[in-house]
């Protein structure tokens, strides 16, 4: 699986990281959705680079210019529901794309740190021969996109799957090189220092469904 780190250079994508982080910031719903929006036309900027072009003529009103334009048939999938906002970044900037949404939870039956994936709704188009870009603003223990990997793959074949997080733990990034096929690409915002005993990521920011929507029950 190949890696990109995308942070490691001083950018306005380091400013939107800091203030989804900062608890003084955090705490208003509707700038934390925006903020993640931003980061997700960021990363989605970034990864464009990666993604397949073909040549093109354009008609102007004074000739023709030669350019190129994306090729790749584009499937965004996110899952719910906190990888609504990166969603909505991602399609600010491919427009063009079919829209997809799995939902991943976790799942303690015995009410204890112990937990399972539950992949319990999907409303996904065709993606067979088709860039997957599967986005979610979290990567803690990997168990939720390794899910929803195996559930996407059951019945079609992508070309190719780009997964994007914006906060990653080195435990998920590696149980995602150990669990995903090579010909997958990971896109990282930040990566952090480690899970702690509850697996949420340190420093992390806490719940970005809840943070974005609401707590819940």
């Amino acid at each position: 699986m190949k890696i990109h780190y995308i942070s490691k250079n001083n950018s306005v994508l380091n400013h939107f990281l800091g203030q989804i982080r900062n608890v003084n910031v955090q705490n208003d719903s509707m700038r934390f959705r925006r903020n993640i929006e931003r980061i997700g036309e960021i990363m989605a900027y970034e990864l464009s680079k990666d993604l397949a072009y073909k040549n093109v003529e354009i008609q102007t009103p004074l000739g023709i210019k030669e350019t190129t334009e994306i090729e790749s048939d584009l499937v965004l999938c996110s899952i719910l529901r906190a990888g609504l906002p990166l969603h909505n970044g991602f399609l600010n900037y491919f427009d063009h794309a079919e829209n997809s949404f799995v939902s991943a939870c976790r799942y303690h039956p015995n009410n204890d740190a112990e937990f399972e994936i539950r992949v319990e709704y999907q409303a996904v188009s065709n993606i067979n021969d088709k860039t997957v870009l599967l986005l979610d603003p979290m990567l803690a223990t990997g168990q939720s996109i390794v899910a929803v990997h195996e559930k996407l793959i059951q019945n079609a074949t992508p070309k190719e799957i780009h997964i994007v997080v914006v906060i990653a733990a080195p435990e998920g990034v590696a149980f995602l090189e150990q669990n995903l096929p090579e010909n997958c690409h990971l896109w990282v915002a930040a990566l952090d220092e480690k899970l702690n005993e509850k697996n949420y990521i340190v420093p992390g920011l806490g719940d970005a469904g809840d943070l974005a929507y609401g707590s819940k029950l």
